[in-house]
């Protein structure tokens, strides 16, 4: 259910840049849509939206989703004064190489437990192993995602780049998600089978 609701302000993100060049009017109020600036504005308003309305049901928000919303204000504030989509452009580079380092960084330091172990260990057992590998997967899922999206964006024109961000958002979940489970499912069969439970994935 987070992926679903972290997809919404990208849909709309993908979904105001198609009315480029389109006028909507309200009254004597009259509004052009802008191509990636208008979906820039409207990545920001519905990832605050996004941010304030999960505070206002759990009362509580995962450091990830207060640093994603930081990088979509900066990049997108930058976007929006210079008129320069490039900065929105390296926002999901930065923003997950970002994530990579934190990743990395937490195999060696705070208290002997990667950030995978600290937010799924509470669910379920592994071998210190295997919190190890995982955590080395997610490492290299966000140097990859941070990577492609950075080489579509200079490689291919502003609308590919815009596309490719829409539709490779669930392609990439579903490979991490799939490998994540490929790695743990050999150890829920050593477990007691009322502990046989997967993360939830909400």
């Amino acid at each position: 259910m987070k992926q679903v609701a972290e997809f919404i302000p990208i849909a709309l993100f993908f979904i105001v840049y198609q009315l480029d060049g389109d006028t909507v009017s309200l009254g004597s109020w009259t509004y052009q849509f802008d191509g990636i600036f208008s979906a820039t504005a409207a990545l920001m308003i519905a990832t605050v939206l996004q941010v304030a309305l999960t505070y206002a049901l759990s009362r509580t928000l995962e450091k990830r989703l207060l640093w994603l919303l930081a990088a979509v204000v900066v990049f997108g504030g930058a976007t929006l004064v210079w008129r320069d989509q490039a900065f929105i452009q390296w926002k999901p580079t930065v923003f997950n190489w970002a994530m990579a380092l934190a990743f990395g960084a937490s195999q060696f330091i705070g208290g002997g437990k990667n950030l995978i172990e600290r937010a799924l260990g509470s669910q379920i057992q592994l071998p210190r192993l295997v919190w190890t590998q995982l955590n080395a997967l997610w490492v290299a899922n966000f140097l990859v995602v941070g990577a492609l999206n950075i080489y579509v964006a200079y490689q291919f024109s502003e609308e590919n780049w815009v596309s490719y961000k829409f539709y490779s958002f669930f392609v990439f979940i579903i490979i991490i998600t799939a490998l994540t489970a490929l790695l743990i499912s050999p150890h829920l069969k050593d477990e007691p089978a009322e502990e046989q439970t997967l993360p939830r994935d909400d």
